[in-house]
């Protein structure tokens, strides 16, 4: 709500935005745009489809919801550990993987 509980307008939005970050005690470099794609990652990390990310962030088309998704690295090996998990799984093993990664041929002996 904006002042005397009138609607939010570009005008009166950032004085809100300030008050609102600084009572949370978030940087001053933090824009209010950063919420967006925090929110987006978040999201994506805990297993939202490119679909329901759309739908959560009111994405038109599916390439504004790809330009907002961003890997990490906890995510990138998680991943690799459920595909990892499938192959063993079709495979009939299960035996944990490796702790090196890459072929037998590019591994030194």
């Amino acid at each position: 709500m904006g002042p005397r509980g009138g609607k939010l307008r570009r005008s009166n939005f950032r004085d809100d935005w300030i008050r609102a970050r600084t009572a949370a005690g978030v940087s001053e470099d933090a824009h209010f745009h950063d919420l967006r794609h925090t929110g987006n990652t978040l999201a994506s990390q805990n297993g939202a489809s490119t679909r329901e990310l759309m739908t959560r962030m009111g994405h038109s088309s599916t390439r504004a919801a790809l330009i907002y998704q961003h890997i990490t690295s906890d995510r990138d090996r998680a991943i690799a550990d459920r595909m990892g998990e499938a192959v063993r799984k079709a495979l009939g093993r299960q035996d944990p993987p490796p702790e090196a990664s890459g072929t037998q041929v590019a591994q030194p002996d």
